[in-house]
């Protein structure tokens, strides 16, 4: 296989050429494997393969380090909310399991919908909490009051759970 940088013929199979370390296969654009010649989408995550892109990819590859374009990034700050049932643990004592997994579903979409809303990333549910990010993936001036009323919206969609909030209060043993 000829290299597109150097013009060196390596054989078959190689995936850097042997006389300038040029990749000899496109890598993917969204995940950069380094998919084998000819390949017109990605074997990895079927991404579509721009020959253009390689092209500038393996001439990037080629400057010193330190003439390399920089990756467009930025630093940002993010607001992370975490949500939690408060007494679940009381409550899953009480009540029948295919209730407290109802309960817990519904619970996780009420909070999905007013985090949604603000424009909220749900970064993972953990038992009965939710790991909640503001600012990623796509950044606000206002990131912190959006989660700050995400938070304070989220308390009345709770109350109306099928489970009535008094029956929360007296799980956990308030009157």
């Amino acid at each position: 296989m000829r290299c597109s940088n150097c013009g060196f013929e390596n054989p078959d199979g190689m995936n850097f050429c042997g006389k300038c370390a040029t990749s000899l296969g496109p890598g993917c654009p969204n995940c950069g494997f380094n998919n084998p010649p000819g390949f017109e989408y990605c074997g990895k995550c079927a991404a579509p393969i721009s020959k253009t892109q390689q092209v500038e990819k393996n001439r990037e590859a080629q400057l010193p380090v330190r003439e390399r374009q920089a990756p467009d990034a930025e630093r940002r700050q993010i607001t992370v909310m975490f949500c939690d049932l408060v007494g679940s643990t009381a409550l899953s004592e009480k009540l029948d399991p295919e209730d407290m997994r109802q309960l817990m579903q519904e619970y996780q979409e009420a909070c999905a919908k007013v985090i949604k809303r603000f424009e909220g990333y749900i970064a993972k549910y953990l038992g009965d909490g939710i790991l909640v990010y503001f600012g990623y993936p796509k950044a606000h001036e206002d990131d912190a009051q959006r989660a700050a009323r995400a938070g304070l919206e989220i308390v009345e969609p709770i109350r109306k759970l099928p489970i009535k909030y008094e029956n929360l209060n007296k799980a956990q043993g308030y009157k």
